[in-house]
C-alpha cells in the first residue's frame, strides 16, 4: 500500500458525509441567538409599524367605509348608498371650482421653490453672516401656523402694516386684501410662500453642501463662474431633491387649509378643498359625503405624484 493511499485510510469519516446532511448538523449545532437573528430587526420595526397602521391606515379603511355611506357624524347608525356620494361629488361642478384656488397656491408654490433654490445656493458660498441668514429664512417654518394666521391678519388689515409701508413708499390708500376676492388668495398664498420657504431651503443646503468641494475646484480651474457651477454642477446633483419639492408642492397646493382657514375662514372666494371637505363634516353634518371628498383627494395627489414619477423618474446622481 502507498503512502497516498494510507492518508486516504486515515481521512475522518465526516468527509463522507454528504453536504445537506453537514448543513443541518451545523444548524443544530448553531446558538439559539443566532438562529433567530433574522427576526431582530422586525423587533424594532413592531412598535413604528403598529403606530403607522393604528393612525393612518386603519383610519383611511374608515375612511373608504364611511365614504359609501350617509352618516352624519352623530346617528349611531347609518345606510350604505353606494356610490352615490361620489356621484354627487362628480355631478355637482361647484364643488370642484375650489381647485382654481388651489392653483394660485401652485403657482406660490414654484415661487417659493425658486426662491429657496436661490437663496440655498448664496447661502451655500461663502457668504458673510450666512447662518445668521439661514436661521432668519428658517424661523418661519418653525413658528405654528395658528399664530402667523393671526398675526398676518393684522398685516393686511386696512390701514394695517402693509398699506402702512406701502404709504411710506408712496402708494397711499387702504387695500381689501383679504376682502377683496382678486387680491385674497394672492396674500394668503404669500403668506404661504413666506411660511413653508425655509424648508425647501433646508432640503436644498442640505443637498447642495453634499456635493465634493473638488468639483467645485476644478470648475474654477476652468474659469467657471457662480451661474455655471449652478447650471452645470449644483442642478444636476440636486435633481432628486428638486422632484421631491414638487410632489411636495402639487400635493401641498391641493391640501392648502390652516392659513386660509384661520385667516378667512373660506370666505370672499378663499375657499380650499380641504375647507370644503371639513364644512361639509362639521357644518353640514354630511360625513359621509365629506368621506368621499377626502378619498377623491387623495386619489388625486396619489395620481399627480404617480404622473411626475412617470415624466420625471428618479435618477441616481454619482458625485464624483
Amino acid at each position: 500500500m502507498t503512502a497516498l493511499q494510507k492518508d486516504r485510510h486515515r481521512e475522518p469519516a465526516t468527509a463522507a458525509v454528504d453536504p445537506p446532511a453537514r448543513r443541518r448538523v451545523d444548524a443544530r449545532r448553531r446558538p439559539a441567538h443566532r438562529r433567530y437573528r433574522w427576526f431582530t430587526p422586525w423587533l424594532y420595526l413592531l412598535v413604528p409599524l403598529a403606530l403607522v397602521v393604528t393612525f393612518t391606515y386603519l383610519p383611511i379603511a374608515d375612511m373608504l367605509g364611511y365614504s359609501v355611506t350617509d352618516w352624519d357624524g352623530i346617528s349611531p347608525t347609518s345606510d350604505t348608498v353606494g356610490a352615490k356620494n361620489y356621484v354627487d361629488l362628480a355631478t355637482r361642478p361647484e364643488l370642484f371650482k375650489v381647485f382654481l384656488v388651489s392653483g394660485v397656491y401652485l403657482v406660490a408654490s414654484f415661487v417659493q421653490i425658486a426662491a429657496a433654490l436661490y437663496f440655498a445656493t448664496v447661502l451655500s458660498f461663502d457668504t458673510r453672516l450666512r447662518n445668521l441668514f439661514k436661521g432668519i429664512l428658517f424661523f418661519p417654518y418653525l413658528i405654528n401656523g395658528v399664530a402667523i394666521g393671526f398675526v398676518f391678519l393684522y398685516f393686511f388689515q386696512p390701514g394695517g402694516t402693509l398699506d402702512t409701508v406701502l404709504g411710506l413708499l408712496g402708494m397711499h390708500g387702504k387695500h381689501l386684501w383679504l376682502g377683496d376676492p382678486n387680491l385674497v388668495n394672492t396674500s394668503l398664498a404669500g403668506v404661504s410662500v413666506w411660511r413653508y420657504m425655509g424648508l425647501n431651503l433646508v432640503l436644498f443646503l442640505g443637498a447642495i453642501q453634499s456635493i465634493p468641494a473638488h468639483l467645485y475646484e476644478a470648475a474654477a480651474l476652468d474659469g467657471a463662474n457662480r451661474w455655471q457651477q449652478f447650471r452645470h454642477i449644483i442642478a444636476p446633483s440636486i435633481k432628486p431633491i428638486l422632484s421631491l419639492s414638487v410632489i411636495l408642492a402639487v400635493s401641498g397646493s391641493l391640501a392648502v387649509f390652516e392659513i386660509p382657514y384661520v385667516m378667512t375662514g373660506g370666505a370672499n372666494g378663499s375657499e380650499t378643498f380641504v375647507i370644503q371637505t371639513v364644512k361639509l363634516a362639521f357644518k353640514f353634518d354630511k360625513v359621509g359625503l365629506a368621506s368621499a371628498s377626502a378619498v377623491v383627494l387623495l386619489v388625486l395627489i396619489l395620481l399627480v405624484t404617480w404622473i411626475q414619477r412617470r415624466l420625471v423618474p428618479e435618477e441616481r446622481v454619482e458625485l464624483s
